[in-house]
């Protein structure tokens, strides 16, 4: 009967009637009106599912509505997935829980427009199996070979070929045909092990989603739901080494302290040596509880608390391993990243990179190439746009351990953040950690920083000018650094022009060549510190994120950032090198201010406003100011 207000316990006993059966976690993917909402309504309308609900009400307390087939109104059913589904698009993912009496199913209802593939993304990434419509009107789509790649990418090996909309092309045969053809050429290039069940249907008629149809005599396979119930589940988990990602620790009080966590792979037992990274420390497990209950062992997909024997320095974003196969540990790596932000994935511009739940600054340092969606191929990048993957190679500020994502998916995949925005940007898949992370390692030396400082009795500091072109970074730079000469300071200037004569003369002017351009001289300004000197740069810099970079490379109160402050009006009335009529008449391309963006610092430590004091009045009162900050103690 139709059930209203199911409440948690009514869910709990549910479960509980059914945890013997087998689950199932599948996706439904394709291009946008494919048929995806429908084909989820005729599902749950003609398997006369047992119980329906989102999988946020199983882990609240909310009250629900349960539904059974047969008794609802077709119509109405795919109406409001169809609408949710919209509502999805700009949420998240829309994941329902369902049974039959066979199995049960979690499957992810992702949208089909392009601007939304990183839902798709999120939705296969715990898919053991994915249904791929198709309108059988319009055949293979890029959308339809993106989402492909992506399964495939995944780790998704069992892939439904949906060819819907059959009846709108009269069930015609040839036309089936065709299209399974022509995609298990193009899955091919996918993965060698792929197993591809292609299926005539019409979503909308019911046809081949429950039972085989007559409407296709031509078509001797399993309908739909028939193969859903059936298909093997290659659940290699638990053959997989053991890996809890520490996502808590609990401490209580003084004499309890657990690590928990979701298992990903493996088992542990109450005696096992185990391994924390990346400190590399060993010890054994004394306890394991699952909630608030002593257990001996415990096995993948299990959310429990460890204790440990010895006081291990383990902390959130750590990964406990066992000890006979630990996980790596590497601070760079070649990753696949698809990038799902409208802003492009800039090499040299640095990130956050959330893998498990440890989070550190990453710095993407080159693109090898990405990957064309209408034949796989590789092609030529250097940065990568929306939807669009690639493969690049990434440097950490630290350390962090991992497994290669096709050994375990848990511990091989990342995201990135935008740190201004804190937008997610791009889902990355770890292959391999670069050798020279490995056999790279930072020499020692006994004459460091301070002993360089101390020697010319100065404190080091990089004192970054950025500005519009023709605002006078150059000039005033140029000023202040004579005046701190004549004070006996060792300082020594790069200034834009000069540094792209050698250095970067490489690099052109688009955004990843200038996020390029920012990075070196960094790096550079960094070696200066390292030296003693007061260093003074005179960059552009028109990007916010790459001069935050520059900040965090120095050490604390090290970086001054000096904001020269002259509107476009006025530098254009300037144009001293006849820079910006060039550009107005369209010889220059990507000059900031015209046709490329300047984005002004939010809080520098120093502002010169220069409509209102000259060159050598704006160097005094940077001199003041940095007699005031006391960079200029000795």
């Amino acid at each position: 009967m139709y059930q209203d207000d199911l409440i948690a316990s009514d869910i709990t006993a549910y479960l509980e009637a059914h945890e013997n059966k087998s689950l199932l976690r599948f996706i439904t993917c394709g291009s946008v009106d494919d048929g995806k909402s429908t084909l989820i309504g005729r599902m749950l309308y003609d398997s006369k599912m047992i119980f329906e609900d989102q999988l946020d009400a199983l882990e609240s307390d909310s009250k629900r509505v349960g539904t059974q087939g047969e008794n609802i109104d077709f119509a109405l059913l795919v109406d409001g997935l169809a609408a949710e589904r919209e509502q999805g698009i700009t949420i998240d993912v829309a994941y329902r829980f369902f049974s039959t009496e066979k199995r049960k199913f979690i499957v992810a209802d992702t949208p089909g427009h392009v601007q939304y593939t990183r839902n798709m993304a999120t939705g296969a990434s715990t898919a053991d199996l994915a249904i791929l419509l198709i309108d059988a009107r319009r055949g293979i789509l890029e959308q339809t070979r993106r989402h492909s790649f992506i399964a495939s990418s995944l780790g998704i090996k069992k892939l439904v070929l949906a060819i819907n909309k059959m009846d709108l092309q009269n069930y015609e045969k040839s036309v089936f045909d065709d299209i399974e053809a022509d995609f298990v050429e193009f899955a091919e290039e996918l993965a060698p092990d792929i197993e591809i069940q292609a299926i005539p249907m019409s979503a909308l008629e019911g046809t081949n989603i429950t039972t085989r149809s007559d409407k296709t005599p031509w078509y001797t396979g399993p309908a739909l739901m028939e193969y859903l119930e059936t298909v093997p589940v290659d659940d290699d988990r638990l053959a997989k080494p053991f890996r809890l990602p520490v996502q808590y620790v609990n401490r209580p009080n003084l004499d309890f302290r657990g690590f928990s966590g979701q298992i990903p792979s493996g088992t542990v037992k109450v005696g096992d040596r185990l391994k924390t990274l990346p400190s590399a420390k060993e010890t054994t497990v004394t306890r394991i509880l699952s909630g608030d209950k002593d257990v001996q062992e415990a096995m993948a997909g299990e959310s429990v608390t460890i204790c440990f024997a010895d006081e291990v320095d383990t902390s959130r974003g750590d990964l406990i391993c066992t000890a006979e196969s630990p996980a790596e540990v590497a601070d760079q790596f070649q990753a696949r990243i698809l990038w799902m932000s409208e802003d492009k994935m800039l090499p040299g511009r640095r990130y956050l990179l959330k893998i498990g739940s440890k989070i550190v600054s990453a710095q993407v340092n080159e693109t090898k190439y990405k990957i064309d969606m209408s034949d796989l191929q590789d092609r030529p990048a250097r940065d990568l746009a929306l939807n669009e993957v690639g493969v690049c190679t990434l440097s950490l500020d630290q350390s962090v351990p991992f497994d290669p994502y096709n050994e375990i998916r848990e511990t091989g995949g990342f995201i990135l953040i935008d740190r201004l925005t804190n937008n997610t940007v791009g889902l990355g898949l770890i292959d391999f950690a670069l050798r020279r992370a490995g056999n790279i390692h930072w020499q020692s030396v006994d004459v460091n920083k301070q002993a360089h400082s101390a020697q010319k009795g100065q404190k080091p500091a990089v004192l970054w000018f950025t500005g519009l072109s023709g605002s006078g970074k150059s000039t005033i730079a140029n000023a202040l650094q004579k005046r701190l000469f004549s004070v006996d300071r060792h300082t020594y200037l790069m200034d834009g022009d000069n540094v792209r004569h050698g250095l970067n003369r490489d690099l052109g002017f688009t955004d990843a060549d200038r996020v390029e351009n920012i990075r070196r001289v960094a790096e550079v300004s960094k070696l200066m510190a390292d030296a003693g000197l007061i260093t003074l740069v005179s960059f552009i810099s028109p990007f916010r994120s790459e001069r935050r970079m520059a900040r965090n490379m120095m050490d604390e109160g090290e970086f001054i950032e000096i904001y020269i402050n002259t509107p476009l009006s006025v530098a254009e009335e300037r144009d001293v090198k006849g820079l910006y009529k060039k550009a107005r008449e369209g010889k220059i391309k990507n000059f900031t201010g015209i046709d490329s963006p300047y984005e002004p610092p939010l809080d520098p430590e120093i502002t010169i406003d220069t409509t209102a004091m000259t060159a050598d009045e704006a160097a005094e009162k940077i001199l003041d100011e940095l007699k005031a900050k006391g960079i200029l103690e000795a």
